[in-house]
């Protein structure tokens, strides 16, 4: 009988990376000088997430989806995307600024990449108080004039920042001009891609002296210039309620923030559901089973557990995502 799934998270060292993932989100990186992000739940082969917990620990996500098809990800998750999982959650830590970039929408990436977009949402868990996330432009925006600016070098004259606290939540769909701003950490979901133009990098260089490469013609094709919402979500945060942030046809992403419990039918979903531990700790109760989540964890529910009680101890916090 499938059960609540942990995996085991696949740490990255970035140049913009620090010390967060493990402080705050209690993740071990022991291995890496500074880590900018933890991929907690990925298909991307090769670095598919390894089950960290049950009878079907050291198993990929990847196998599981084979052998159970749409009892771990739904029929209709199955009948659309088959063996691929449709997301990769992500922690970032942004001790430094992350490059202006800019993802692709399905139609391009398929075109060039022979894969999937890349439409994301992030979560902010902690920002330092001048922490900003850049989101599109300060003003009407085309081809010729980012080219100019680009050439001028006064790119950073025209994006678009926008102050973060924690909970604040952003939609980043793909052909977005964006960049995570220093001090931010946060959580990321995201459509199955690991396709980045970098448009620009404020002329940084990596630890052997050279300037990082950009893919300024890539990313000049993939901007949606039309795109003018560069406003946070505005959301409910009632507590012991689920309150939804963010419906896409990528994604479904609701806010809980509970110190009772809380029960939580699935039979009209028909997907999988993801769980993203933001603070505290609860135990998940399901078919007799029991499974902890806590702080910088996340749980992957089965589309075939139709029911499951959350216990807070003493209280949690959660983003809770599915298709």
């Amino acid at each position: 009988m499938l059960y609540p799934l942990k995996f085991k998270p696949i740490f990255k060292e970035k140049i913009w990376g620090g010390s967060k993932i493990k402080h705050i989100l209690k993740q071990d990186f022991s291995s890496l000088s500074n880590c900018g992000e933890a991929w907690t739940i990925s298909g991307i082969e090769p670095e598919s997430s390894i089950v960290s917990n049950g009878f079907l620990k050291e198993n990929t996500l990847n196998e599981l989806i084979e052998i159970y098809m749409d009892d771990l990800v739904g029929e209709k998750v199955f009948s659309q995307f088959g063996g691929e999982f449709p997301l990769l959650i992500k922690f970032i830590d942004a001790e430094n600024d992350l490059s202006v970039q800019v993802h692709p929408d399905d139609k391009l990436a398929a075109e060039k990449h022979h894969c999937s977009g890349k439409t994301e949402m992030w979560y902010v868990i902690d920002a330092k108080p001048d922490s900003k996330l850049n989101i599109g432009f300060s003003l009407p925006m085309n081809k010729q004039l980012l080219k100019k600016h680009l050439a001028d070098n006064t790119i950073e004259d025209v994006l678009h920042f926008v102050p973060v606290q924690s909970g604040d939540a952003v939609f980043i769909p793909s052909g977005r001009v964006h960049a995570i701003g220093k001090g931010i950490l946060l959580a990321e979901i995201q459509q199955s891609s690991d396709i980045t133009y970098r448009l620009y990098d404020y002329n940084r260089k990596d630890e052997n002296g050279k300037l990082r490469p950009l893919h300024v013609d890539d990313a000049l094709d993939a901007i949606h210039y039309n795109d003018a919402d560069n406003a946070l979500i505005s959301y409910s945060k009632r507590q012991n309620s689920t309150n939804n942030i963010l419906s896409t046809p990528y994604f479904t992403t609701n806010f809980m923030d509970f110190n009772h419990q809380i029960e939580k039918n699935y039979t009209d979903i028909d997907s999988f559901v993801i769980y993203i531990c933001l603070a505290g700790k609860a135990t998940i109760i399901c078919s007799e089973q029991e499974e902890t989540i806590q702080t910088g964890e996340c749980v992957l529910m089965p589309a075939a557990i139709k029911h499951a009680v959350f216990l807070p101890t003493p209280q949690c916090k959660l983003l809770e995502t599915y298709i």
